[in-house]
This record gives structure tokens, sequence and C-alpha cells, in this order.
């Protein structure tokens, strides 16, 4: 059975989504921005900064159902620049640690509310 999360510990859907969906053994995250919940707007304009905060969410979502970083199997991670990969890639692998994910990273047009970066994880709840 389908079953939505949701933390406000994270920001808020900005549209007809959730913030993630559980289902069977896998929890499913929608892409999070790097929106700080209590301002509700970006840390600062830095890629370093906002990859932390996207990553920072995604942990949050994980909580809620009792998950961390380490249940993570793949993600996706959108740039809005891939000159900015090296910046963003050295604070992902401060955030998780061998096995790795599974990943994709690539440059897209435009994120939403001008974001540099957005990153969805599917994780796995037994491992």
């Amino acid at each position: 059975m389908k079953k939505q999360i949701s933390t406000n510990q994270a920001p808020g859907a900005i549209g007809p989504y959730s913030q993630a969906i559980e289902i069977d053994n896998l929890v499913f995250l929608s892409g999070q921005l790097p929106i700080v919940t209590e301002t509700n707007e970006f840390p600062s304009e830095d890629i370093v900064d906002q990859t932390k905060c996207s990553l920072e969410n995604v942990k949050a979502i994980l909580e809620e159902v009792g998950l961390g970083l380490e249940h993570v199997i793949k993600t996706t991670v959108y740039l809005a620049d891939i000159a900015e990969f090296a910046k963003m890639n050295d604070v992902y692998a401060s955030y998780f640690s061998a096995p790795y994910p599974a990943r994709s990273a690539f440059e897209v047009a435009n994120l939403p509310k001008g974001a540099k970066v957005e990153i969805e994880v599917v994780a796995v709840k037994s491992l």
C-alpha cells in the first residue's frame, strides 16, 4: 500500500506532490530544493551551502520514517551549472559513505525558484 510521508522538518511541497512516498520496502523522496524550513529561503547563493541544505532536507524526511542516509540506494542530482559539479560532489561525499548510492547528476536548464541544486533519492527500509 502506498503511504504519504510528510514532515515539518523539511520544506513543504510547492505543488501537487508529496515530500515522499513509501511503498513496500522503498521510500521515494521528491527532489529537495535548498530551502531552509524556518525562513523558506535559500541559505545563500553558494552551491556548497545549497547542497548541504538540500541534503539536510533529505535527511529530515528520511528521519520521519526512521531511516538515515545509509538507507539511500539511488540519488539524482540536478544542477543549474555543471561547472559547479566538483563543489557539489565534495559536499555530497561528506554525507554518504561506502558503499555509495547509485547516482545520476546532470545540468538542467532551470530549477524551481532559481535554485542551483535539487536532490532526489530512493531509500530502502531494510538493508
